[in-house]
């Protein structure tokens, strides 16, 4: 997947945190939620502007960034 169709970078919105694009939901926002047992039909459910490719980008971001770090240590 290409989660950069779905995600940004701005410096002008939450401090420069990823985000899923056209909103102030930070991939971190997202994480945090599934790793609190939230369902991505919870998810959707509370922040309708969000879809289930949308969540998948943001695992997807949060997978090659620990790819990366893993491969340079």
């Amino acid at each position: 997947m290409d989660y950069r169709q779905y995600l940004e970078l701005r410096a002008d919105k939450r401090f420069g945190k990823p985000c899923v694009k056209g909103t102030r939901i930070s991939v971190y926002d997202v994480l945090n939620w599934l790793s609190n047992g939230m369902s991505k039909e919870e998810i959707r459910s509370d922040f309708e502007e969000l879809s289930n490719e949308m969540i998948d980008a943001c695992l997807a971001y949060a997978a090659d960034k620990e790819r990366r770090l893993v491969s340079i240590s």
